[in-house]
Parts: structure tokens; sequence; C-alpha cells
């Protein structure tokens, strides 16, 4: 992913203006949940992901550098990450997307060795 953290990437198959709540996310090990929201800001966008009953009570927010396809018409999202990965994430807190917070979450992407 590297400095492409925060954009989707070519060939993902995202759309600019698809609105994408609602989707089923899936690590490259399994689903992890559906998008709770989503940010196409430039240079920050993102997908928040609630996990539901597999972590419960916890969303993630996921660069979109981290999204590998969009399936639009099977409302899914596939990450180049695995439930491993998303689930030792930094957990987003509503309100809470400050520098200190964005650095964590870049550290934690950008780790190979997830």
């Amino acid at each position: 992913m590297g400095e492409g953290i925060w954009g989707f990437p070519e060939g993902s198959g995202h759309v600019p203006g698809t609105e994408l709540v609602g989707y089923r996310v899936e690590a490259t090990d399994g689903t992890i949940g559906r998008i709770d929201r989503h940010s196409e800001d430039v240079g920050r966008s993102h997908i928040v992901v609630d996990t539901g009953p597999w972590i419960l009570g916890h969303r993630r927010l996921i660069p979109a550098g981290a999204v590998s396809r969009i399936d639009r018409e099977q409302q899914a999202v596939y990450l180049d990450c695995s439930k491993e990965q998303v689930k030792e994430a930094p957990d987003f807190e509503q309100g809470r997307y400050d520098d200190a917070t964005v650095r964590l979450i870049e550290q934690h992407y950008a780790n190979p060795h997830m």
C-alpha cells in the first residue's frame, strides 16, 4: 500500500460517488462485517466497518488503499488484508480522526508483518 494508502487503488472498481454503506466487507480469509460509513476525501479516503458480532461493538477505519476490489452487483468490498490484521487495528472512535489516529492507522496497515 505505502504512499497510496488513503486512495482507492486503480483497478479496484471504485466509482466516485458510489454509496458503499451497507456493503459486505471481505478480508482475504473471510467476512469481517459491513460498511457503516465511508469517505472519498482526497488524501484520506477510507471505509468504516462495523464488525458486528465478530468483534462485538467495534468499528474499524480501513484506508481505501487496503481495498482490492469492489463488486457493486454483489454489494461487497474485498480487502488486501486478513481478518487478524483488521482485528488488531486501532478502534475507530466516532469523532476521533485526528493526526495521531491517522498515523496509528497508517503504521498498522503499512506493516508488512501483518
